[in-house]
């Protein structure tokens, strides 16, 4: 059931303000739950945590190209 694979995935979006990215964030609630890991997210607009699985997406999509 691809619903319940989605359902259970964790998607944060994020905006150029809030680079470089680092998991996890210091609003999220679990900020202390595995080491800070810094993710480039800026070539390809995505970026996944390798401790929690939780997937990044840039708003507005990748900004490797324009500057």
């Amino acid at each position: 059931m691809d619903n319940d694979i989605k359902s259970s995935e964790r998607v944060v979006e994020i905006s150029a303000a809030e680079l470089p990215l680092h998991c996890p964030t210091a609003e999220q609630m679990v900020w202390n739950a595995h080491p800070r890991v810094f993710l480039p997210i800026e070539e390809s607009g995505e970026a996944l945590c390798p401790y929690c699985g939780t997937r990044y997406v840039l708003k507005g999509g990748s900004r490797g190209s324009g500057h």
